[in-house]
Protein backbone atom coordinates (compact mmCIF):
# COMPACT_ATOMS: atom_id res chain seq x y z
CA UNK A 1 0.00 0.00 0.00
CA UNK A 2 1.87 3.46 -1.43
CA UNK A 3 2.18 5.92 2.01
CA UNK A 4 -0.01 9.35 2.20
CA UNK A 5 1.96 12.33 1.32
CA UNK A 6 3.18 14.05 4.76
CA UNK A 7 1.38 17.54 3.86
CA UNK A 8 2.13 19.36 7.13
CA UNK A 9 6.32 18.28 6.84
CA UNK A 10 6.12 19.11 3.45
CA UNK A 11 4.43 22.59 4.44
CA UNK A 12 7.00 23.06 6.91
CA UNK A 13 10.00 23.06 4.76
CA UNK A 14 8.33 25.19 2.00
CA UNK A 15 7.78 27.69 5.21
CA UNK A 16 11.59 26.95 6.61
CA UNK A 17 13.49 27.64 2.61
CA UNK A 18 14.55 23.79 2.49
CA UNK A 19 15.36 21.60 -0.17
CA UNK A 20 15.77 17.95 1.02
CA UNK A 21 19.71 18.73 0.68
CA UNK A 22 19.81 21.30 2.64
CA UNK A 23 17.38 20.04 5.14
CA UNK A 24 19.27 16.78 5.63
CA UNK A 25 22.29 19.09 6.45
CA UNK A 26 21.15 21.18 9.33
CA UNK A 27 19.39 17.68 10.60
CA UNK A 28 23.14 15.96 10.80
CA UNK A 29 24.24 19.22 12.32
CA UNK A 30 21.77 18.74 15.09
CA UNK A 31 22.70 15.36 15.48
CA UNK A 32 26.34 15.62 16.23
CA UNK A 33 25.76 17.82 19.14
CA UNK A 34 22.82 15.71 20.79
CA UNK A 35 24.76 12.12 20.04
CA UNK A 36 28.35 13.47 20.76
CA UNK A 37 29.73 11.04 17.64
CA UNK A 38 27.25 8.39 18.96
CA UNK A 39 26.55 6.17 16.32
CA UNK A 40 22.74 5.41 16.28
CA UNK A 41 19.84 4.91 14.10
CA UNK A 42 19.43 7.55 11.59
CA UNK A 43 22.32 9.56 13.50
CA UNK A 44 22.90 10.70 9.86
CA UNK A 45 20.86 10.82 7.17
CA UNK A 46 20.52 11.90 3.46
CA UNK A 47 18.02 13.69 1.02
CA UNK A 48 16.63 10.18 0.13
CA UNK A 49 15.89 10.33 4.04
CA UNK A 50 13.84 13.39 3.81
CA UNK A 51 12.07 12.80 1.04
CA UNK A 52 11.27 9.40 2.29
CA UNK A 53 9.53 11.00 5.22
CA UNK A 54 7.68 13.72 2.90
CA UNK A 55 6.31 10.89 1.26
CA UNK A 56 4.72 9.68 3.95
CA UNK A 57 7.29 7.22 5.44
CA UNK A 58 7.30 7.91 9.59
CA UNK A 59 10.74 8.17 11.04
CA UNK A 60 12.21 5.91 13.01
CA UNK A 61 14.69 6.22 16.17
CA UNK A 62 15.84 9.61 17.24
CA UNK A 63 14.66 10.98 13.34
CA UNK A 64 11.60 12.74 15.01
CA UNK A 65 13.33 14.42 17.76
CA UNK A 66 15.89 15.52 15.79
CA UNK A 67 14.51 16.75 12.51
CA UNK A 68 11.39 18.69 15.06
CA UNK A 69 14.64 20.64 16.84
CA UNK A 70 16.44 21.34 13.37
CA UNK A 71 12.89 22.86 12.41
CA UNK A 72 12.32 24.88 15.24
CA UNK A 73 16.02 26.20 15.12
CA UNK A 74 15.32 27.66 11.83
CA UNK A 75 11.57 28.95 12.07
CA UNK A 76 11.85 30.40 15.74
CA UNK A 77 9.56 28.24 17.47
CA UNK A 78 8.67 24.23 19.23
CA UNK A 79 7.90 22.59 16.07
CA UNK A 80 6.60 19.00 17.70
CA UNK A 81 6.43 15.82 15.94
CA UNK A 82 2.86 15.91 15.93
CA UNK A 83 2.87 19.07 14.13
CA UNK A 84 5.20 17.65 11.79
CA UNK A 85 2.81 14.74 10.92
CA UNK A 86 4.93 12.18 13.04
CA UNK A 87 3.78 10.13 15.97
CA UNK A 88 4.98 11.41 19.82
CA UNK A 89 9.17 10.78 19.97
CA UNK A 90 9.84 8.73 22.71
CA UNK A 91 13.35 8.59 22.17
CA UNK A 92 15.29 9.45 25.12
CA UNK A 93 16.80 11.82 22.78
CA UNK A 94 14.61 14.19 22.90
CA UNK A 95 15.59 15.00 26.60
CA UNK A 96 18.99 15.88 25.93
CA UNK A 97 17.48 18.21 22.72
CA UNK A 98 14.80 19.98 25.23
CA UNK A 99 18.26 21.43 27.03
CA UNK A 100 19.75 21.81 23.89
CA UNK A 101 16.95 24.09 22.30
CA UNK A 102 16.82 27.71 22.42
CA UNK A 103 15.07 28.90 25.72
CA UNK A 104 13.96 32.15 23.81
CA UNK A 105 12.01 29.70 20.98
CA UNK A 106 10.26 28.16 24.17
CA UNK A 107 9.24 31.71 25.49
CA UNK A 108 7.85 32.18 21.62
CA UNK A 109 5.59 29.79 22.00
CA UNK A 110 3.95 30.81 25.53
CA UNK A 111 0.98 32.77 25.98
CA UNK A 112 -2.62 33.30 24.55
CA UNK A 113 -0.33 34.29 21.36
CA UNK A 114 -0.58 30.93 20.35
CA UNK A 115 -3.55 29.46 18.36
CA UNK A 116 -5.37 27.58 19.91
CA UNK A 117 -4.55 23.92 17.95
CA UNK A 118 -1.34 24.44 19.01
CA UNK A 119 -1.89 25.23 22.65
CA UNK A 120 -3.93 22.23 22.82
CA UNK A 121 -1.13 19.76 21.35
CA UNK A 122 1.44 22.13 24.56
CA UNK A 123 -0.91 21.51 26.59
CA UNK A 124 -0.83 17.51 25.74
CA UNK A 125 2.53 16.99 26.74
CA UNK A 126 3.44 14.44 29.22
CA UNK A 127 5.58 14.35 32.43
CA UNK A 128 8.05 11.59 32.03
CA UNK A 129 10.90 10.17 33.62
CA UNK A 130 12.94 11.00 30.36
CA UNK A 131 12.24 14.61 30.65
CA UNK A 132 13.78 14.84 33.68
CA UNK A 133 17.44 14.32 33.32
CA UNK A 134 19.69 16.58 33.79
CA UNK A 135 22.48 17.77 31.11
CA UNK A 136 25.82 17.16 32.22
CA UNK A 137 28.48 19.66 33.41
CA UNK A 138 29.57 20.69 29.97
CA UNK A 139 26.68 21.96 29.38
CA UNK A 140 26.34 24.46 32.30
CA UNK A 141 30.08 25.09 31.86
CA UNK A 142 29.56 26.41 28.10
CA UNK A 143 25.86 27.68 28.94
CA UNK A 144 27.52 30.37 31.30
CA UNK A 145 29.89 31.74 28.73
CA UNK A 146 29.66 35.48 27.69
CA UNK A 147 28.74 35.45 23.93
CA UNK A 148 31.44 35.69 21.39
CA UNK A 149 29.00 37.87 18.99
CA UNK A 150 27.37 41.44 20.10
CA UNK A 151 23.89 41.97 19.47
CA UNK A 152 22.91 44.10 16.09
CA UNK A 153 19.19 44.84 18.36
CA UNK A 154 18.45 48.80 18.41
CA UNK A 155 16.63 48.29 21.63
CA UNK A 156 18.73 49.24 24.67
CA UNK A 157 18.66 47.50 27.95
CA UNK A 158 19.49 48.64 31.53
CA UNK A 159 19.60 47.62 34.77
CA UNK A 160 15.91 49.72 35.33
CA UNK A 161 14.68 46.88 33.07
CA UNK A 162 15.85 44.71 34.83
CA UNK A 163 14.24 45.98 37.99
CA UNK A 164 11.04 45.81 36.26
CA UNK A 165 11.16 42.50 35.66
CA UNK A 166 12.27 41.64 38.94
CA UNK A 167 9.46 44.00 41.27
CA UNK A 168 6.63 42.03 38.66
CA UNK A 169 8.12 38.50 39.37
CA UNK A 170 7.72 39.16 42.89
CA UNK A 171 4.20 40.91 42.80
CA UNK A 172 3.08 37.45 40.96
CA UNK A 173 4.99 35.28 43.37
CA UNK A 174 2.96 37.00 46.18
CA UNK A 175 -0.25 36.62 44.37
CA UNK A 176 0.53 33.31 44.08
CA UNK A 177 1.32 32.79 47.91
CA UNK A 178 -2.09 33.87 48.64
CA UNK A 179 -4.35 32.87 46.07
CA UNK A 180 -2.45 29.87 44.21
CA UNK A 181 -1.39 29.51 40.82
CA UNK A 182 -5.01 29.32 38.82
CA UNK A 183 -4.56 33.20 39.55
CA UNK A 184 -2.87 35.67 36.51
CA UNK A 185 -0.96 32.40 35.12
CA UNK A 186 -1.86 34.05 31.74
CA UNK A 187 -0.75 37.38 32.43
CA UNK A 188 2.60 36.05 33.56
CA UNK A 189 2.63 33.79 30.34
CA UNK A 190 2.02 37.32 28.10
CA UNK A 191 4.67 39.19 29.90
CA UNK A 192 7.46 36.26 29.44
CA UNK A 193 6.55 36.04 25.87
CA UNK A 194 6.49 39.79 24.52
CA UNK A 195 8.48 41.86 27.18
CA UNK A 196 10.78 39.24 28.57
CA UNK A 197 11.65 37.97 25.09
CA UNK A 198 11.99 41.51 23.91
CA UNK A 199 14.81 42.27 26.66
CA UNK A 200 16.74 39.16 26.11
CA UNK A 201 16.68 39.86 22.25
CA UNK A 202 17.78 43.44 23.04
CA UNK A 203 21.62 45.39 23.31
CA UNK A 204 22.98 45.11 26.81
CA UNK A 205 24.91 48.24 28.31
CA UNK A 206 27.26 45.67 29.85
CA UNK A 207 27.86 42.20 30.28
CA UNK A 208 26.67 42.54 33.88
CA UNK A 209 23.45 43.97 32.95
CA UNK A 210 23.21 40.76 30.08
CA UNK A 211 23.57 38.40 33.23
CA UNK A 212 20.93 40.20 35.53
CA UNK A 213 18.53 40.34 33.27
CA UNK A 214 18.44 36.37 32.32
CA UNK A 215 18.34 36.24 36.05
CA UNK A 216 15.31 38.45 36.03
CA UNK A 217 13.41 36.03 33.29
CA UNK A 218 14.64 33.24 35.06
CA UNK A 219 13.07 34.17 37.96
CA UNK A 220 9.78 35.03 35.95
CA UNK A 221 9.58 31.67 34.05
CA UNK A 222 10.17 29.72 37.29
CA UNK A 223 6.98 31.41 39.12
CA UNK A 224 5.07 30.68 35.85
CA UNK A 225 6.16 26.75 36.51
CA UNK A 226 4.90 27.33 40.08
CA UNK A 227 1.75 28.42 39.19
CA UNK A 228 1.40 25.83 36.56
CA UNK A 229 2.73 23.47 39.10
CA UNK A 230 0.43 24.37 41.62
CA UNK A 231 -2.46 24.56 38.99
CA UNK A 232 -1.65 20.79 38.57
CA UNK A 233 -0.75 21.33 34.80
CA UNK A 234 2.41 19.19 35.07
CA UNK A 235 3.60 18.98 31.55
CA UNK A 236 3.46 22.97 30.72
CA UNK A 237 5.35 23.32 34.37
CA UNK A 238 8.34 21.05 33.75
CA UNK A 239 8.62 23.29 30.30
CA UNK A 240 8.15 26.26 31.99
CA UNK A 241 10.80 25.16 34.87
CA UNK A 242 13.30 23.61 31.78
CA UNK A 243 13.05 26.86 30.08
CA UNK A 244 13.87 28.83 33.48
CA UNK A 245 17.01 26.59 34.22
CA UNK A 246 18.41 27.13 30.88
CA UNK A 247 17.81 31.43 31.56
CA UNK A 248 19.53 30.72 34.68
CA UNK A 249 22.13 29.13 33.31
CA UNK A 250 22.98 32.04 31.21
CA UNK A 251 22.85 34.00 33.70
CA UNK A 252 25.48 32.26 35.65
CA UNK A 253 23.28 32.35 38.93
CA UNK A 254 24.40 29.23 40.60
CA UNK A 255 22.19 30.13 43.39
CA UNK A 256 18.94 30.77 41.69
CA UNK A 257 19.47 27.60 39.39
CA UNK A 258 19.39 25.19 42.49
CA UNK A 259 16.19 27.09 43.52
CA UNK A 260 14.53 25.77 40.03
CA UNK A 261 15.50 22.99 40.36
CA UNK A 262 14.15 22.33 44.02
CA UNK A 263 11.40 23.09 42.22
CA UNK A 264 11.53 20.48 39.85
CA UNK A 265 12.21 17.82 42.53
CA UNK A 266 9.92 18.95 44.51
CA UNK A 267 7.13 18.87 41.61
CA UNK A 268 8.72 14.70 40.71
CA UNK A 269 8.12 14.01 44.46
CA UNK A 270 4.59 14.78 44.45
CA UNK A 271 3.78 12.98 41.17
CA UNK A 272 5.77 9.99 42.64
CA UNK A 273 8.93 10.27 40.24
CA UNK A 274 11.16 9.49 43.44
CA UNK A 275 14.33 8.37 42.48
CA UNK A 276 14.75 10.94 39.91
CA UNK A 277 13.12 13.79 42.31
CA UNK A 278 16.62 12.72 44.86
CA UNK A 279 18.57 12.92 41.59
CA UNK A 280 17.66 16.57 40.84
CA UNK A 281 17.36 17.53 44.20
CA UNK A 282 21.16 16.00 44.98
CA UNK A 283 21.92 18.77 41.47
CA UNK A 284 20.47 21.71 43.27
CA UNK A 285 22.50 21.39 46.64
CA UNK A 286 25.73 20.53 43.99
CA UNK A 287 28.45 22.73 44.28
CA UNK A 288 27.96 26.63 44.10
CA UNK A 289 24.52 26.14 44.10
CA UNK A 290 24.57 25.68 47.37
CA UNK A 291 27.93 27.16 49.03
CA UNK A 292 27.23 30.77 47.40
CA UNK A 293 23.58 31.05 48.13
CA UNK A 294 22.31 32.43 51.44
CA UNK A 295 21.42 31.03 54.53
CA UNK A 296 17.32 31.04 54.09
CA UNK A 297 18.05 29.55 50.39
CA UNK A 298 20.63 26.89 51.27
CA UNK A 299 17.49 25.85 53.91
CA UNK A 300 15.01 25.70 51.57
CA UNK A 301 17.58 23.48 49.15
CA UNK A 302 18.26 21.27 51.52
CA UNK A 303 14.78 20.40 53.25
CA UNK A 304 13.68 19.33 49.90
CA UNK A 305 16.39 17.35 49.61
CA UNK A 306 15.47 15.89 52.87
CA UNK A 307 12.32 15.06 51.76
CA UNK A 308 13.80 13.16 48.75
CA UNK A 309 16.47 11.20 50.59
CA UNK A 310 12.84 9.93 53.01
CA UNK A 311 11.20 9.07 50.13
CA UNK A 312 13.79 6.75 49.15
CA UNK A 313 13.80 5.12 51.97
CA UNK A 314 17.37 6.77 53.00
CA UNK A 315 16.38 7.72 56.66
CA UNK A 316 20.17 8.52 58.53
CA UNK A 317 20.83 10.76 55.44
CA UNK A 318 17.32 12.82 55.77
CA UNK A 319 17.47 13.30 59.36
CA UNK A 320 20.87 14.68 59.13
CA UNK A 321 19.82 17.04 55.97
CA UNK A 322 16.47 17.88 58.25
CA UNK A 323 19.28 19.15 60.61
CA UNK A 324 21.01 21.26 58.36
CA UNK A 325 18.34 22.92 56.74
CA UNK A 326 17.34 24.04 60.37
CA UNK A 327 20.97 25.38 60.82
CA UNK A 328 21.03 26.55 57.75
CA UNK A 329 17.64 28.80 59.00
CA UNK A 330 18.72 29.27 62.08
CA UNK A 331 21.79 31.42 60.42
CA UNK A 332 19.55 33.65 58.37
CA UNK A 333 19.17 37.02 59.99
CA UNK A 334 18.55 41.04 59.11
CA UNK A 335 22.24 41.34 58.47
CA UNK A 336 21.85 38.78 55.70
CA UNK A 337 20.43 40.16 52.10
CA UNK A 338 18.44 37.51 50.82
CA UNK A 339 16.88 37.32 47.31
CA UNK A 340 13.22 38.07 46.77
CA UNK A 341 12.60 34.44 45.84
CA UNK A 342 13.29 32.97 49.11
CA UNK A 343 10.67 35.81 51.21
CA UNK A 344 7.82 32.87 51.87
CA UNK A 345 10.67 30.64 53.24
CA UNK A 346 10.63 30.62 57.28
CA UNK A 347 9.73 29.00 60.46
CA UNK A 348 6.27 27.63 58.88
CA UNK A 349 8.14 26.47 55.65
CA UNK A 350 10.53 24.57 57.08
CA UNK A 351 7.84 23.30 59.46
CA UNK A 352 6.09 22.18 56.46
CA UNK A 353 8.74 20.59 54.55
CA UNK A 354 9.89 18.15 57.89
CA UNK A 355 6.73 17.46 58.65
CA UNK A 356 6.43 15.47 55.01
CA UNK A 357 9.74 14.41 55.47
CA UNK A 358 8.79 13.13 58.87
CA UNK A 359 5.21 10.86 57.24
CA UNK A 360 7.21 9.55 54.46
CA UNK A 361 9.81 8.11 56.82
CA UNK A 362 6.51 6.52 59.09
CA UNK A 363 6.89 9.13 61.81
CA UNK A 364 3.14 9.99 61.88
CA UNK A 365 3.25 11.52 65.40
CA UNK A 366 5.89 14.07 65.09
CA UNK A 367 4.83 14.69 61.11
CA UNK A 368 1.16 15.84 62.86
CA UNK A 369 3.10 18.33 66.00
CA UNK A 370 5.52 19.95 62.94
CA UNK A 371 2.18 20.45 60.49
CA UNK A 372 0.48 21.65 63.24
CA UNK A 373 3.75 24.48 63.71
CA UNK A 374 3.29 25.18 60.22
CA UNK A 375 -0.32 26.20 60.75
CA UNK A 376 0.46 28.01 64.01
CA UNK A 377 3.08 30.27 62.50
CA UNK A 378 2.16 30.58 59.26
CA UNK A 379 0.84 34.53 58.35
CA UNK A 380 -2.15 35.25 56.34
CA UNK A 381 -0.06 36.12 53.22
CA UNK A 382 0.44 32.26 52.55
CA UNK A 383 -3.02 31.13 52.37
CA UNK A 384 -2.99 28.82 49.41
CA UNK A 385 0.54 26.73 51.39
CA UNK A 386 -1.73 27.11 54.15
CA UNK A 387 -4.91 24.94 52.46
CA UNK A 388 -1.70 22.49 51.17
CA UNK A 389 -0.55 22.26 54.54
CA UNK A 390 -3.87 21.29 56.22
CA UNK A 391 -4.79 19.34 53.63
CA UNK A 392 -1.79 16.99 54.60
CA UNK A 393 -2.20 17.23 58.26
CA UNK A 394 -5.73 16.19 58.04
CA UNK A 395 -4.36 13.30 56.15
CA UNK A 396 -1.90 12.23 58.57
CA UNK A 397 -4.44 12.42 61.51
CA UNK A 398 -7.05 9.79 59.84
CA UNK A 399 -3.92 7.60 58.72
CA UNK A 400 -3.47 8.25 62.59
CA UNK A 401 -7.38 6.89 63.33
CA UNK A 402 -8.07 10.88 64.29
CA UNK A 403 -11.36 10.53 62.40
CA UNK A 404 -12.52 13.70 64.49
CA UNK A 405 -9.49 15.67 64.37
CA UNK A 406 -9.20 14.82 60.55
CA UNK A 407 -12.37 16.37 60.36
CA UNK A 408 -12.13 19.60 62.20
CA UNK A 409 -8.61 20.17 60.05
CA UNK A 410 -10.68 19.57 56.87
CA UNK A 411 -13.23 22.23 57.70
CA UNK A 412 -10.61 24.71 57.87
CA UNK A 413 -9.28 23.58 54.06
CA UNK A 414 -12.63 24.05 52.43
CA UNK A 415 -12.92 27.67 54.69
CA UNK A 416 -9.57 28.39 53.05
CA UNK A 417 -11.03 27.53 49.01
CA UNK A 418 -14.55 28.66 49.50
CA UNK A 419 -12.84 31.78 50.33
CA UNK A 420 -11.14 32.13 46.80
CA UNK A 421 -8.00 30.16 46.54
CA UNK A 422 -7.62 28.50 42.76
CA UNK A 423 -5.07 25.89 43.67
CA UNK A 424 -4.91 22.66 41.46
CA UNK A 425 -2.88 20.90 44.69
CA UNK A 426 -5.32 22.56 47.14
CA UNK A 427 -8.12 21.07 45.21
CA UNK A 428 -6.51 17.75 45.26
CA UNK A 429 -6.23 17.71 48.67
CA UNK A 430 -9.66 17.84 48.92
CA UNK A 431 -10.20 14.72 46.60
CA UNK A 432 -7.97 12.97 48.70
CA UNK A 433 -10.21 13.74 52.04
CA UNK A 434 -13.16 12.73 50.07
CA UNK A 435 -11.20 9.29 49.59
CA UNK A 436 -10.12 8.96 52.77
CA UNK A 437 -13.36 9.80 54.68
CA UNK A 438 -15.20 6.96 52.16
CA UNK A 439 -14.42 4.01 54.81
CA UNK A 440 -16.10 5.99 57.59
CA UNK A 441 -19.48 6.82 55.54
CA UNK A 442 -21.37 4.31 56.44
CA UNK A 443 -20.25 4.41 60.34
CA UNK A 444 -23.05 6.91 61.08
CA UNK A 445 -19.90 9.69 62.47
CA UNK A 446 -22.15 13.13 62.02
CA UNK A 447 -18.90 15.22 61.40
CA UNK A 448 -17.79 12.69 58.44
CA UNK A 449 -21.37 13.02 56.39
CA UNK A 450 -21.17 16.94 57.05
CA UNK A 451 -17.66 17.06 55.48
CA UNK A 452 -18.28 14.84 52.68
CA UNK A 453 -21.30 16.67 51.58
CA UNK A 454 -19.47 20.04 52.15
CA UNK A 455 -16.65 18.62 49.50
CA UNK A 456 -18.85 16.59 47.09
CA UNK A 457 -20.06 20.38 46.79
CA UNK A 458 -17.39 22.32 46.24
CA UNK A 459 -16.01 19.98 43.60
CA UNK A 460 -19.36 19.84 41.51
CA UNK A 461 -18.31 23.67 41.40
CA UNK A 462 -15.14 23.79 40.78
CA UNK A 463 -15.15 20.83 37.90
Amino acid sequence: MACERNEKLAALLVEARWSRAQTAVAYNRVAVETLSGEVRENSKVGRSHVSMWVGGAQPSGIAPAILCEALSRRLKREITPQEAGFAASTSPAQGVLDWLADPLIALNDLGSGVDSDRRRLLAGGVYSAAALVLPDETWWEAMSRSPTEESTARKRVGHGDVETVRELTLAFSRLDQRRGGGHGRRAVDEYLRHETRDFLRGRFTDDGTRRAMYSACAELAYVSGWMAFDDSEHAVALRRFNTAVKLAARSGDAPLSGHILRAMAHQALDLGFRREALKIAQASVHGERYTTATPRERALLGVVHARTLAANGRKQQAAAALLSAEDDLSNAHDGVREPDRTFFFGEASLAHETACTLRDLGDHQRAIKEFQRSVRTRGPAFRRTHAVTLGYMGATQIAQGGVDEACATWTSVLDAMEDGIYSGRARQGVVDMRHLLSPYRKRGIPAVAVLDARAASYLAQVD
